[in-house]
């Protein structure tokens, strides 16, 4: 009786606090499965890692950690007002200057008729750019007439595309007659060609006593020589007329051919049909690119698995420890941490954004708060029909080439990390007006983004705006001669000294022939010092590739871009294609 008595008085007691727990549980639920199908309310109170939404809930102490910093970390929908947040101040005190000085030799008296370079550049889009810009410079070093240069039809990126379907082949032979003569192809006596070329291969990083001594002796031999795979096979640091060739071959003489250019005009237009200003991102969060890193986001086994596959095909990748990647900045942001780092800069949640990128790792899941930080989301995919894109579409090296454009012609373009393309834009916006390029500090960002729940939205956007101090393509950010040249092109940076202001060492640019009444090209090149290339000879510690646009091709699935320190060997024929563009 006794025993029935306890038992009968416990069941009394629980029924109430029973259907509590039981209400509990469901409002957890209800809330767990609200935050994983909503986009995240950056606008108003919201839950740090959406993305990981289905985690957050394991327990009560969670649950209140997270509500509790949902309170603190309050993303606000509006922009900064600074007027020097679109462009830099200090950009009207510089100008392109790339023009030969009096004492470089017309093309007519420095090349020798019987004298032929040939090129086969290597790698996607922007990689065979920087091919083209120096082949010209070595045939100038060579006394040799140039060959237009081969595009790279075989490697991994199979763009059967050729230099006229790219570039506008008659302007670019046009343009540089006075410094190198430059044909289409090599001629022929009775039905026959010359000579035949005679392949080799010169180091990276070549330098003009290189070339003298490598492939002169050849070029005399044979008559017709062709470099193979050739990228970056030119030193850095030249003298200065030769810099200033380099100058006049990337930002004038290769023009895209008409098609492009009609197309990426319109996407730009359409760009600024919608705003005054809009941000172009080369976003570059391809599942490859994040393999070859050896980044990890936090995807657990999943994650590990499938960007572990991609890196087995390729034995020559070292073995990496993502945390220290990642640490050293060497990781690109996640879609939403960039989205993070634009808004504390001080851009709003109306502003335009236009995004150049490969398949995203995570798909939409990834993309989500990136759009949701900025609704006003677009692509060239989004800009344009499929039947104004059809003839592109089978091309990576034309789709890149879009992309190219509109990141080109865009208020504020943004690198997620610096592969060929992103070095390449921001040498060109340097040239061309110095345009706001901005790189993330990811070395700094990493562990203000792992700890942002335990502060204020005030505060992290205040520590975000400290860490890109230096990393907002100002004028002065860069010393000159450091970097590759492709990316800090100093010595065709002059300063106006009518002006001048004291802004550190850096420089900046209009278009030659346009600078204003006035105005004095003080040159901001390399001092004769840092002109030596005792280093030039040595192999590249980097391989970089932007993104692949041609993994949107049928059963490609390994190839975008990215610039980290990889233990492989220069020449592995079958990775250094990919690491590219």
């Amino acid at each position: 009786m006794a025993f029935q008595r306890r038992r009968q008085q416990q069941h009394e007691r629980w029924p109430i606090p029973a259907v509590l727990f039981a209400a509990a549980l469901l409002v957890l639920a209800a809330l767990a499965l609200l935050v994983s199908l909503a986009p995240p309310p950056y606008d108003h109170p919201s839950l740090p890692n959406p993305s990981g939404s289905a985690s957050l809930f394991k327990n009560l102490a969670e649950l209140r950690r997270n509500v509790v910093a949902a309170e603190v970390f309050r993303v606000p929908s509006g922009g900064s007002t600074e007027n020097d947040l679109w462009g830099s101040k200090l950009s009207e005190y510089y100008s392109g200057c790339s023009n030969a000085s009096n004492g470089f030799a017309t093309a007519k008296v420095n090349t020798r008729s019987n004298l032929y370079l040939m090129i086969a550049t290597s790698g996607g889009l922007n990689q065979q750019r920087t091919g083209i810009t120096d082949a010209v410079v070595a045939a100038r070093i060579l006394n040799a007439t140039l060959v237009v240069p081969k595009l790279d039809q075989k490697s991994f990126w199979k763009d059967a595309s050729n230099f006229a379907e790219i570039f506008d082949v008659d302007w670019f032979i046009s343009f540089l007659s006075k410094d190198v003569k430059v044909i289409k192809e090599l001629p022929r006596k009775g039905g026959k060609v010359v000579a035949t070329p005679y392949s080799m291969r010169v180091p990276r990083k070549c330098t003009p006593r290189c070339y003298q001594t490598r492939v002169m002796p050849a070029l005399l031999k044979k008559h017709v020589v062709q470099l193979t795979k050739f990228d970056y096979r030119l030193a850095n640091k030249l003298e200065t007329d030769l810099q200033k060739l380099r100058c006049r071959v990337n930002y004038h003489a290769l023009k895209f051919a008409d098609p492009i250019l009609e197309m990426g005009e319109k996407l730009i237009k359409r760009m600024k049909a919608k705003s005054n200003h809009f941000i172009a991102l080369h976003l570059r969060f391809e599942p490859d690119m994040l393999a070859f890193s050896g980044c990890y986001y936090g995807g657990g086994e999943k994650e590990r698995k499938e960007l572990g596959a991609i890196r087995r095909r390729w034995k020559t990748l070292h073995i990496s420890n993502p945390d220290k990647e990642r640490r050293h900045g060497k990781c690109p942001l996640t879609p939403e941490e960039v989205g993070l780092m634009l808004r504390a800069l001080g851009f709003g949640a109306n502003v335009h954004i236009y995004v150049a990128s490969g398949e995203v790792y995570g798909g939409e899941e990834s993309l989500s708060p990136l759009k949701a930080l900025f609704p006003n989301f677009h692509s060239k995919e989004t800009l344009a029909s499929n039947e104004e894109l059809a003839p592109f579409l089978s091309f990576s090296s034309r789709m890149a080439a879009l992309d190219f454009m509109v990141c080109d012609g865009s208020d504020v373009f943004v690198t997620n990390n610096n592969g060929n393309m992103a070095r390449m834009l921001a040498g060109r916006r340097r040239y061309f007006g110095h345009k706001r390029t901005i790189r993330p500090n990811a070395r700094k960002l990493y562990s203000l983004f792992l700890n942002r729940t335990n502060m204020t939205w005030e505060q992290f956007a205040s520590k975000v705006r400290t860490y890109q101090k230096g990393f907002m393509g100002e004028p002065n950010e860069v010393r000159p001669g450091r970097g590759e040249f492709h990316e800090n092109p100093s010595t065709c940076i002059c300063e106006n000294a009518n002006t001048r202001v004291d802004f550190g060492s850096q420089t900046q640019i209009k278009v030659d022939g346009q600078n204003e009444k006035g105005y004095t090209s003080r040159n901001i090149g390399e001092s004769p010092e840092n002109r030596s290339s005792g280093d030039d000879e040595q192999e590249m510690n980097w391989l970089d590739f932007d993104y692949g646009e041609n993994i949107r091709m049928a059963n490609i699935s390994n190839g975008t871009g990215l610039e980290y320190d990889l233990f492989i060997r220069s020449e592995d024929p079958d990775l250094e294609d990919i690491l590219s563009d």
